[in-house]
């Protein structure tokens, strides 16, 4: 199978929502998606890039996507967090995934990042043993901390109490 990675255009964020539905659903959280095409085209091509975004195509075809951002660590300086990176199920097993992964690698080395990251699922075995044999380390003394909206609000509604 031919497939062309290529940095993603607005154009494209369509598919790429389509893309992000997709791994929200495989991740067993389909309703939490919540931001829309035009958030993506904004936060993506507006005045203030938000992030970075590649994607795969077979036969003009949005078939993959790895989408990500710079962050900053007061230990490594310039860090890339690697958001999400999903194949559509019927393409994957077919590196699509690793050339995704590997384009991404390769940015973060242009770009001399001291760190790249991301998160996993603990039950995505697959995606663990892809992302260990890529040479990943897989952080088990770490917590992934999060405010939804909902937490946030609350948290700012308390504050002036």
């Amino acid at each position: 199978m031919n497939f062309l990675i290529r940095k993603a255009n607005q154009d494209d964020m369509h598919d790429v929502l389509s893309l992000i539905k997709e791994l929200a659903l495989f991740e067993k959280e389909p309703d939490e998606v919540e931001v829309s095409r035009e958030e993506l085209i904004n936060d993506g091509f507006g005045d203030e890039k938000n992030f970075c975004c590649f994607v795969a195509e077979v036969e003009s075809k949005i078939i993959g996507m790895a989408l990500f951002y710079p962050r900053y660590s007061t230990w490594k300086g310039k860090v890339l967090h690697l958001e999400d990176l999903i194949v559509s199920e019927k393409f994957r097993g077919k590196g699509v995934g690793y050339a995704l992964f590997s384009k991404f690698i390769n940015y973060a080395h242009k770009k001399k990042v001291r760190r790249v990251q991301w998160v996993v699922l603990d039950w995505n075995t697959s995606a663990i043993n892809f992302y260990k044999r890529s040479g990943g380390e897989i952080l088990d003394d770490w917590r992934v901390t999060i405010m939804n909206r909902k937490s946030i609000k609350k948290f700012i509604d308390n504050e002036s109490i």
